[in-house]
């Protein structure tokens, strides 16, 4: 039955004149225009449940630039439309980006008409779905992963120690190792969790705006003080203050935020009348902080007032064990945002992802992970749907790479016969191997 409304934008004549025929088998109305200027007012008037993109169009032509610009202008004005993009095969990486950024799915030109059909209406039922949230994917990436290595059991044990009281936390870790998303954690299991917690990226403060952000102005404070401002401070009373990348809060800077920190009070820019303040907090930073006292560029005041328990989070190439069941938790979360049913990794992509050093940690693999549901062709994600910017970044192992690929196979398959509850067939089948091959690895692999 046909269903739905579709616009279609493409600057090519001829694949207009294509869409005019394949497009009505399919959709109730049909819109097809040449240019993109007009999808604002297309939006208001036609209401397109699905809108077919182009990528390039008169100007920029090899950058796609115009079509990641409408591709976050559509998704602003109508949010449940769903975008699909018209891409070539040398834009497929801007197409990456256009599902980053909010699209659907893309087509390659020349496409197959039966997976373009397909995709679009995909596109549709999604769109006309009225419950279609994926505010759970989003409470799922933002949760704190534990893992199984003994730094993160050890860590969660002084977690649970430790957030129920108002000690101060500093979190230390390398970029992308989840600082924030500790923190959270922290304040989730406090008593202070019924209030929002208050985050800062204190290193993007500048100067001239660091009182005024964290402790309020007053109106006329400066000249473009033209209302009253709440601080950070003062929002986080009664809750928790995180304030992320405190290692690059300048020198000279650090004393006012000492002093409010002593006495737990604030005064407002441009204001002589003091603000009790109750708040708990939790302090980040990616650089060696105990490296900036020794030279002078961290205050020790400072450093011991923030520091009452200090959590070193460990990256990720030391926690290999977790590379896996994060990976599964990301998966799950990326098929449900871009409708794909990836459900899993094969052994090699898996030892792929145990060699790599992640310069990224735990944000560089969800990264990766993302790019790879997208560009999988099918439900296993192999080796080659992983891309990584620099081989120099693969490190050696103790063991041989065929007893590695061994480990990853030996996971895979006894995590398969879990997820099947030993059915066995199920478990061929999930593998892509024959029933003997199975029995034959079960035992190899004391399974």
């Amino acid at each position: 039955m046909k269903e739905g409304k579709i616009l279609a934008v493409d600057d090519n004549a001829g694949i207009r004149a294509t869409l005019k025929i394949l497009l009505p088998a399919q959709f109730a109305e049909v819109k097809i225009i040449a240019s993109p200027n007009t999808i604002v007012s297309e939006l208001e008037q036609f209401r397109p449940h699905v809108v077919l993109l182009d990528m390039n169009f008169k100007t920029d032509t090899n950058t796609g630039n115009e079509g990641l610009f409408w591709i976050s202008e559509i998704k602003k004005l109508s949010p449940n439309t769903q975008v699909v993009l018209f891409t070539a095969y040398a834009d497929v990486e801007l197409a990456v980006e256009g599902m980053k950024r909010g699209a659907f799915d893309f087509v390659v030109k020349p496409w197959d008409n039966k997976k373009f059909i397909s995709t679009l209406c995909s596109a549709r039922s999604k769109a006309m779905q009225k419950n279609g949230s994926t505010v759970k994917a989003q409470e799922n990436q933002n949760s704190m992963f534990w893992g199984t290595s003994p730094q993160m059991e050890s860590i969660k044990k002084t977690i649970e120690k430790i957030a129920p009281t108002d000690a101060s936390v500093l979190i230390t870790g390398e970029n992308g190792t989840g600082k924030d998303i500790l923190a959270k954690e922290i304040h989730n299991l406090s008593s202070r969790a019924n209030k929002q917690l208050i985050a800062v990226d204190a290193g993007a403060l500048t100067e001239t705006l660091f009182e005024s952000e964290l402790f309020g102005h007053v109106k006329g404070a400066f000249t473009d003080a033209k209302s009253d401002h709440v601080g950070k401070f003062e929002l986080a009373d009664h809750s928790t203050l995180f304030l992320d990348e405190i290692g690059n809060i300048p020198l000279h800077l650090q004393a006012k935020l000492l002093r409010a920190l002593q006495n737990r009070k604030i005064t407002k820019v441009g204001d002589t009348k003091e603000v009790d303040i109750d708040i708990r907090l939790i302090c980040a930073t990616n650089v060696n902080i105990e490296k900036l006292v020794s030279d002078s560029r961290f205050r020790e005041d400072l450093y011991y007032r923030i520091n009452t328990v200090h959590i070193v989070l460990p990256p990720l190439r030391e926690r290999l064990d977790d590379i896996l069941p994060l990976s599964e938790r990301f998966i799950m979360d990326f098929n449900k945002k871009y409708s794909r049913n990836v459900v899993g990794i094969s052994p090699e992509g898996i030892q792929k992802l145990r060699n790599y050093r992640w310069p990224g940690n735990i944000r560089e693999l969800q990264n990766a992970i993302e790019k790879a549901v997208i560009l999988s062709d099918g439900e296993l994600i192999t080796a080659k749907d992983f891309q990584f910017q620099s081989n120099t970044q693969e490190v050696n192992v103790v063991s041989s790479a065929a007893d590695n690929l061994e480990s990853a196979e030996k996971m895979v398959i006894k995590n398969a016969v879990e997820k099947f509850s030993g059915n066995l067939s199920l478990v061929a089948k999930y593998l892509n191997i024959s029933r003997p091959t199975l029995y034959s690895k079960l035992k190899k692999y004391g399974i």
